[in-house]
C-alpha cells in the first residue's frame, strides 16, 4: 500500500501545486497597472514558495536596473537594504543571471564570489532566484528568502519559481507596454492641449464632436451664446469657404457632410452665427477611415486668422503713416527747390539761406525716419551691427543729456547717477539712440514744465538705467505691447491712442537686447505716468571672468578698451547670429555682426576686426570665396 500511496500523494501534491500556480497567474492578471503587477508579482512568488521574502527588479530597455519592488519588509528593512552600497552591486550581479540560482547559504556564496557580506538589516539565510525572459530577453529577476537556518528551498520550489517567472514574463511585459502606450496618450493630449491650432475630432456616424482641445473650446466660446452647447452652435453654423460656397448646417447635416470624406488642405472659411458673431480660420480636414473603408471619424484643425489679419491691418496703417510722414518733409523740401529755381521769383539773401535751411532740416528728418526704418528691419533680421566696449556709465548719461537739451525741450531733467558705478559693455553710439529715444518719449507725452527723471543703479552684474516722468501714464493692458514695432497706439501705446505709430519703443528693445540686456515698462495707469528701465552689462565683470594675464612688452601701456578682441560673425540666419553675438559678449569680446554678405568687406576694412567667422553657405557668395 505504501509503494501505490506515494505516486498519489506525488500526484496530489503536483496538483495542488499547479492549482496554485494557476491562481497566482489569474492574480496577476487582474491588472495592466506595472505597479501593481510588480507587486503582485512579488507577493505571489512569496506565497507560491512560503518564502519569508520577496523581490523583484526589473530592467529598463538599456539593462539599467529600473524598478525594484518587495514583498515581506518592513519600510526600514527595505530602506536599509537599498541604501547598502553592496546591496545594488549583488542585486546587479543577481540580475545578470540566465539561469535559476538556488542558495542554501548566503553567506558562505557571498564569500565564494569574493563579494563582502552584507544584508545586516534583512536576515536571510538561503537564496532562491529566477530570471524573468519574455521572447529571450531579459526583463527582470525574482528573488525569494527564507529568515532561518533550519529552512531551504527545495527542486521543486526551483521548478514552481521558474514555471510562474514564464507566466510573470508576458504579464511584466503587457503592464509595461500598457504604461508606455498610457504616457504617450497622455503626451500626445498635452501636446494637443497646448496647441496653438484649435483641433476637434468629430465622429462621422452621428456629426457630435468627440474631442476639443483648449484652442478649439476658445474658438468655439468666440462664436456660441452663453449656456450653448458645442452641438446646439454647429446647428446654428453658417460656413462660407473659400471658394465662394456658403454651407449653411441648418439645411446640410453634419453627418451627411462627413460622410463625404473630403479632405481639406489649408483652406480659408469664415464661421458665422446669427447675431453677427463670425471668425475666419484656416482649416485642415482630415478623415479616419474605419478597418471597413467607411469614415468612422474626422479630424479638423482650425487656426484662428484674426490675429495675423490685424498684424496685416497694422502693416497697412504703418505703411500709410510712413507714406505720410515722408511726404510731408518732401513736400517742404520740393517746395523750397521751386521756389529757388524759380526764375521770376527775387528772393534775398536772407529767404535764400532760409530755404536751403528749411531743405537741409527735412532731409535730416527722413535720413532719420529711413535710417529707424533700416534698424527695424536689421532688428527683425537679427543683423543689427553693434560694437560694445567698456565705457563709463557717465559718459552715456552725459551724451544724452546734451543731446536732450540741444532739441531745446523745455522739460526739466533731473539725473540720479551714484558715483561708484562700474563701466558698461555698450556701444555708445547705440545707447546715445536708447536713451534719446526714452528721453523724446517721455518730453512727447508730458507737460512742457513737468520733470523728467533719468536714475541709474547697480544690479548685480548689469546696470539698470530708468526714464520716468508724470505724463499720460499707460493702461496697464497695454503694457506688454508697448515695444510692438506695429502698435495700434501710437508705438508706445500711451495717451488717448492719437499719435501717430513710431518705431522709437521697438528699436530700443532691439539695440537693449542686442547689448544683453533687457528692456520694460511700469506705470501705474492713466494720468499717472510711466517708467522705462533698460539694463546693461557690467564690462568689469565680464573682464575679471575672462581676463588671461598676457605678458606686456617693455614700454608699452595697456589699454582700457583697445586691447579687447574684435570678432565679426557673417552669417544668414538672424537665430544663429543673435546666439554667437550674446555668447562673444558674454565671454569679453567686442562682436561685430552682420546678416548681409554685401556688408562683410566695408566691415572689414572700416572696423579692422581681430578675426572674422563666417557661415559657408551664404546667399549669393561663398563663405570661402568671401
Amino acid at each position: 500500500m505504501e509503494r501505490n500511496e506515494e505516486p498519489a500523494q506525488e500526484v496530489i501534491a503536483l496538483r495542488e501545486r499547479l492549482s496554485r500556480l494557476a491562481q497566482a497567474s489569474l492574480r496577476i492578471n487582474e491588472s495592466l497597472d506595472f505597479d501593481t503587477v510588480l507587486q503582485e508579482v512579488a507577493d505571489s512568488a512569496r506565497a507560491l514558495t512560503a518564502s519569508r521574502y520577496a523581490a523583484i527588479t526589473v530592467l529598463d530597455e538599456a539593462g539599467h536596473l529600473s524598478d525594484f519592488i518587495v514583498s515581506g519588509l518592513t519600510k526600514e528593512e527595505h530602506q536599509g537594504l537599498w541604501d547598502l552600497p553592496e546591496g545594488l552591486g549583488f542585486f546587479q550581479y543577481l540580475s545578470g543571471l540566465e539561469e535559476p540560482l538556488r542558495v542554501s547559504n548566503i553567506g558562505s556564496h557571498l564569500r565564494a564570489l569574493n563579494m563582502p557580506e552584507f544584508l545586516p538589516s534583512v536576515s536571510a539565510t538561503s537564496l532562491l532566484v529566477a530570471p524573468v525572459r519574455h521572447q529571450g530577453a531579459g526583463v527582470g529577476t525574482i528573488y525569494l528568502a527564507h529568515d532561518t537556518d533550519d529552512r531551504e528551498f527545495s527542486p521543486e520550489d526551483e521548478e514552481t519559481l521558474v514555471m510562474f517567472a514564464s507566466q510573470a514574463a508576458l504579464v511584466v511585459t503587457n503592464a509595461r507596454r500598457h504604461r508606455e502606450e498610457r504616457q504617450a496618450r497622455a503626451d500626445l493630449e498635452t501636446l494637443v492641449n497646448t496647441s496653438p491650432v484649435g483641433v476637434v475630432v468629430f465622429d462621422a456616424r452621428t456629426g457630435a464632436p468627440v474631442s476639443l482641445n483648449y484652442e478649439a473650446r476658445r474658438i468655439v466660446d468666440g462664436l456660441r451664446e452663453p449656456g450653448q452647447s458645442p452641438e446646439q452652435l454647429l446647428d446654428a453654423l453658417t460656413i462660407w469657404r473659400g471658394d465662394g460656397r456658403e454651407v449653411s448646417l441648418k439645411d446640410l447635416s453634419l453627418p451627411q457632410a462627413l460622410s463625404a470624406g473630403e479632405t481639406v488642405r489649408a483652406e480659408e472659411i469664415a464661421l458665422a452665427v446669427p447675431g453677427g458673431s463670425s471668425v475666419t480660420v484656416l482649416v485642415n480636414a482630415t478623415p479616419i477611415r474605419s478597418e471597413s473603408g467607411g469614415v468612422g471619424s474626422f479630424v479638423v484643425t482650425l487656426q484662428d486668422l484674426t490675429d495675423l489679419e490685424e498684424l496685416e491691418w497694422l502693416r497697412a496703417e504703418f505703411l500709410a503713416m510712413v507714406s505720410h510722414e515722408l511726404r510731408e518733409p518732401l513736400t517742404s523740401v520740393k517746395g523750397s527747390i521751386t521756389t529757388l529755381l524759380d526764375a521770376t521769383t527775387a528772393l534775398d539773401a536772407a529767404e535764400v539761406v532760409q530755404f536751403h535751411r528749411i531743405i537741409n532740416s527735412q532731409t535730416d528728418r527722413m535720413r532719420a525716419m529711413i535710417s529707424d526704418l533700416l534698424d527695424v528691419a536689421r532688428i527683425e533680421m537679427g543683423a543689427l551691427s553693434i560694437s560694445p566696449e567698456p565705457v563709463a556709465v557717465a559718459v552715456l548719461v552725459e551724451d544724452a543729456r546734451r543731446a536732450f537739451q540741444a532739441g531745446r525741450r523745455n522739460n526739466r531733467l533731473h539725473v540720479d547717477l551714484p558715483p561708484d558705478l562700474p563701466r558698461v559693455m555698450a556701444d555708445r553710439s547705440r545707447m546715445a539712440q536708447v536713451l534719446g529715444n526714452l528721453l523724446a518719449n517721455a518730453a512727447r507725452h508730458s507737460e512742457e514744465t513737468s520733470p523728467i527723471r533719468l536714475t541709474v543703479a547697480r544690479d548685480g552684474l548689469q546696470v539698470a538705467v530708468s526714464v520716468s516722468d508724470d505724463g499720460t501714464g499707460v493702461l496697464p493692458e497695454r503694457l506688454p505691447h508697448l515695444f510692438r514695432k506695429f502698435n495700434r497706439a501710437g508705438g508706445d501705446g500711451r495717451g488717448d491712442g492719437s499719435e501717430r505709430a513710431g518705431l522709437g519703443l521697438a528699436i530700443c528693445k532691439g539695440i537693449v537686447e542686442a547689448h544683453g540686456g533687457r528692456i520694460w515698462a511700469e506705470s501705474d495707469g492713466p494720468g499717472l505716468g510711466a517708467r522705462f528701465t533698460f539694463t546693461v552689462p557690467v564690462a568689469d565683470e565680464v573682464e575679471t571672468r575672462t581676463a588671461r594675464p598676457a605678458p606686456l612688452a617693455a614700454g608699452v601701456s595697456q589699454q582700457t578698451g583697445g586691447d579687447r578682441v574684435r570678432v565679426l560673425a557673417v552669417d544668414d540666419d538672424p537665430q544663429t547670429l543673435r546666439h554667437v553675438r550674446d555668447a562673444l559678449i558674454r565671454a569679453g569680446y567686442a562682436p561685430i555682426v552682420t546678416g548681409d554678405p554685401g556688408e562683410a568687406l566695408p566691415l572689414v576694412e572700416r572696423e579692422k576686426p581681430d578675426l572674422v567667422l563666417l557661415d559657408l553657405a551664404l546667399p549669393g557668395i561663398d563663405g570661402i570665396d568671401l
